[in-house]
């Protein structure tokens, strides 16, 4: 990706002497942007453009440019994209329009260039788009005048509109970036790519999306997860009004729209969302130029009371307060302000506040460590200059601990001293409403990276699931022709996969129902059984409390009646019969639906018949594991009912955590199940019970329930690599990939190192692990890193880890950096040989090509390891160090 930031020289395709024009408007900020490259213009019809020499053809070009911008119509892309291959140029921005975006044949000519660059390794941004800006290069290869200044923000669009409008606002606010990317159709370059990129780079501290859509799923969960890690991803997702689910046959499907499983991806991912333009500004601007927040404890300085408050009723909407203040501050702020001052926060110093009171303030709560951040806002007075107040302010905030951010409400009055606090780094914003939520943006932020850094609990007992029960059930109905599973046929497959269901027959006549409830315990539930009618209570398909013969004959009836005037073409199959369960305590509903982009989505919420209407609900991604279900519950309404209210007993919010686990695995095995609704879930005295169901599935290309999982966006635990091995010891071990799970195991065995182990391991003095290191070595994606653990198992069962490897794979997938660790009672068994063996098979098997490491000289066991396995082995640059390489093209495991 590195063409495109920073280019050796720059081939203007299109590049002409008209005024106005795209091809000028390139050549010209090229140029006038002091661009220290080489600029070559092509265009067969102008022997000069700018006065620099013109080409016909990229071709005659001598060397061949490492990027080319291309502004041709678009019916000549493809022929021009294959003469840059045949060139040798490694990036072509195509902002030429008229794409897929205008229909079949744009679509069709945007076919024609994937095939003109298939299988050159050339990248592509575009087409569509205004092309990139870096700043610190003085590079500008957009048609976007002007260039904003440097800065550590980094913005990705794919409207170009909406770059304009960010550079228009940039340059008004005094807001740096580090790139500007407009990405238009993503023919090839895409959200994902250019995360992966921006994430590697040290300069980026921030990164921005405007988004309508995603190409690639997979590939942007993937990078992002990673990456929000590091810094902080805001987005602004536009198309809030599409309906993702208009033809939905359960609660589930009406309720999963495909905004809400973006918001659920994003969250997934640790991504901020921000709902507007104005939003995105504004967490814009104090990400770039303000420290991030420990916490949500604002400090509020104001010389008016209404803006105060209205911060503080700001904080409210999302269930927070302006931070308390202590004894000592009071007392301090005593001494400073007038006897009438607020004594509260928001600390209003009055409207006849001077300079030297609000630097007086603000200087005590910078002191102070009882604040996240600081908030002033001053409307103007005629006794104290707004500019003089900035000016002071400006100098007083050059080093801060926590965010400082301004409130300067006003219009013309204020104009010079809201210019003075831009150019000193401290964001401004026109009302105290939106400094407030821009503060709370990056307080998410923060909540993401502890979010992230958790470790998730083990469940009590290893999950079993009769996947073969399933795949007959599923398949039987394939066969029928169905796509909707029976209740009774629902429930089979929940009960396989360890949900807990009540018993439930079939039964086609009144007399039969009669006889199969007589083996019942009374009172029973009827339910209608018909494939055409999906939600049975519309018909009148559910009857309850039935508690003798002439109850169940009379219930039968009116079943059979109501699902004949509901749908007189209606298929009836018999009624459902099970045992009522009276006086449930609560109704949940779980569930799950496929989305177009993100594969399986999960749901939790409020059950019953007024699900949709309460429409309380969580989405998550799967997998899921214990940690991950329970924050989709805690996003509920109903949760805090569940923990216990008054005399109603407490659900056992461990079983539905495992309940959320299984039904995870299950859309992860089994592909076919594309919309899954579980309601309701009844609760009584804390037991759960699945008492309705009703899944629709969907034949795929064969049996996709392959070891790839390609229908997810997030690569699942990958069981089939477990394995039991012998070291050349014959010491017996447990091979498997990490898990998420694996963080206390991994401290044990962090803590049998000796500090010379630490040292070659981490190349620095370690004593213990933080939180966010110890998610990085156990939370891994399974997509783009490859780690194996070795563990045993004493006479009690106990898991112990002896060891770790892994590789991680750079964003191109063909390298990647391995690293190995043993605990040092289990040095030189061999097990750090099975560990890396294992991760160089598998990185072999996903195509990567080397793989390398850096280790101490003086780490001798690395070294003979490294010989071992067919590692070239030479000093690095630094003499304490050796490079350690493997070809896997060419390696024979």
């Amino acid at each position: 990706m590195e063409q495109f930031f920073d280019p050796k020289s720059i081939a203007v395709i299109g590049a002409n002497d008209r005024q106005g024009s795209i091809g000028a408007a390139l050549i010209d900020n090229l140029i006038l942007g002091g661009y220290g490259g080489t600029v070559v213009p092509v265009n067969p019809n102008h022997e000069t453009v700018r006065g620099l020499k013109s080409y016909r053809s990229i071709t005659e070009v001598e060397p061949a440019p490492e990027m080319a911008l291309i502004a041709t119509p678009i019916a000549t892309v493809p022929e021009i994209v294959r003469q840059c291959v045949r060139a040798g140029t490694q990036g072509v921005i195509i902002i030429s329009a008229g794409g897929k975006e205008l229909g079949e044949e744009g679509a069709f000519i945007e076919e024609q260039i994937q095939g003109a660059a298939e299988g050159s390794g050339m990248r592509i941004i575009g087409p569509n788009c205004m092309g990139v800006i870096r700043p610190a290069k003085n590079l500008n290869a957009t048609f976007a005048g002007g260039m904003p200044a440097k800065g550590s923000l980094a913005v990705i669009s794919q409207s170009g509109a909406i770059c304009a409008a960010i550079l228009d606002r940039a340059a008004v606010e005094n807001m740096g970036f580090s790139h500007f990317v407009s990405i238009g159709s993503m023919l090839d370059v895409d959200f994902g790519d250019l995360i992966d990129y921006l994430g590697n780079d040290g300069s980026v501290k921030a990164i921005l999306l405007y988004m309508e859509n995603l190409t690639n799923p997979r590939k942007f969960m993937s990078a992002a997860r990673a990456v929000s890690r590091i810094k902080p991803i805001i987005v602004l997702k536009a198309g809030k009004s599409r309906v993702g689910a208009r033809a939905a046959s359960t609660h589930i499907g009406a309720m999963a729209g495909e905004d809400a499983v973006y918001d659920a991806a994003f969250k997934r991912a640790g991504i901020v969302r921000v709902p507007s333009l104005a939003r995105l500004f504004d967490c814009a601007e104090l990400m770039a130029k303000q420290p991030r927040p420990a916490g949500t404890r604002l400090a509020i300085i104001t010389n008016g009371g209404g803006p105060g408050v209205m911060a503080a009723d700001t904080l409210a909407e999302y269930g927070l307060e302006p931070a308390p203040l202590s004894d000592e501050i009071m007392a301090k702020l005593g001494e400073i302000l007038p006897p009438y001052w607020s004594r509260g926060n928001p600390i209003d110093i009055l409207g006849n506040a001077t300079v030297e009171r609000f630097v007086s303030v603000l200087e005590l709560c910078l002191a102070s460590r009882e604040f996240d951040g600081i908030l002033i806002i001053m409307v103007p007075q005629d006794l104290t200059a707004p500019e003089d107040v900035a000016a002071a302010l400006a100098k007083l905030v050059r080093r801060k601990r926590v965010p400082v951010f301004a409130s300067w409400m006003g219009g013309q009055r204020i104009a010079e001293a809201v210019d003075i606090l831009n150019q000193a780094d401290i964001p401004t914003y026109e009302t105290p409403e939106r400094a407030v939520r821009a503060f709370l943006y990056m307080v998410e932020y923060t909540r993401n990276l502890e979010l992230l850094s958790q470790a998730p609990p083990k469940l009590p007992t290893e999950l079993y699931f009769n996947r073969d029960q399933v795949f007959r059930t599923i398949y039987e109905c394939f066969e029928q022709e169905t796509e909707m599973l029976s209740e009774i046929q629902s429930k089979e497959v929940l009960a396989a996969y360890g949900i807990p269901v009540n018993p439930t027959v079939l039964a086609v006549s009144a007399d039969e129902a009669v006889a199969l409830a007589g083996d019942m315990d009374m009172p029973v539930a009827m339910k209608l059984v018909s494939p055409d009618i999906s939600h049975k209570s519309d018909a009148g398909g559910v009857q309850l409390d039935l508690r003798n013969e002439e109850d169940i004959r009379r219930a039968f009836h009116r079943i059979v009646a109501g699902a004949r005037a509901h749908n007189p073409e209606a298929r009836i199959v018999g009624v459902s019969l099970q045992p009522f369960i009276a006086g449930a305590d609560f109704e949940v509903l779980l569930g799950s639906k496929t989305d177009d982009n993100f594969g399986p989505v999960l749901c939790f919420g409020s059950g019953g018949v007024f699900a949709e209407l309460l429409d309380d609900k969580a989405l998550g991604l799967p997998p899921l594991n214990r940690l991950l279900a329970r924050r989709m519950m805690e996003a509920t309404r109903i949760l805090p009912l569940l923990a216990g209210n008054r005399n109603t007993p407490p659900a056992d919010l461990d079983k539905l955590e495992e309940l959320l686990v299984r039904l995870s695995q299950l859309v992860i095995d089994f592909p076919e199940i594309v919309e899954m609704d579980i309601n309701p879930v009844l609760i009584k005295n804390g037991e759960p019970c699945a008492v309705d169901a009703r899944i629709r599935i969907h034949r795929t290309e064969g049996h996709t329930n392959n070891l790839n999982n390609l229908h997810l966006v997030i690569s699942p635990y990958p069981q089939h690599l477990e394995r039991h091995d012998l070291t050349d010891m014959q010491m017996p071990l447990f091979i498997r990939p990490i898990k998420p799970e694996d963080a206390p195991l991994f401290v044990e065995l962090f803590n049998s190192l000796t500090p010379t182990s630490i040292y070659y391991r981490f190349f620095s003095v370690v004593k213990t692990l933080s939180p966010e290191i110890l998610a990085r070595f156990t939370q891994v994606d399974y997509d783009r890193e490859i780690s194996f653990v070795a563990l045993d198992d004493d006479e009690e069962g106990t898991e112990r880890m002896l060891g770790v490897a892994n590789i991680v794979g750079e964003p191109d997938g063909r390298r990647g950096e391995f690293s190995v660790l043993i605990g040092d009672p289990w040095q030189g068994k061999g097990i750090g040989a099975k560990l890396l063996l294992q991760c160089l098979e598998i990185a072999q098997e996903r195509g990567m090509e080397i793989v390398w490491g850096t280790v101490l000289a003086e780490n001798r066991y690395m070294i003979a390891l490294g010989k071992k396995l067919g590692f070239t082995i030479k000093q690095g640059e630094d003499p304490s160090e050796y490079k350690l390489t493997i070809d896997l093209k060419t390696a024979k495991l």
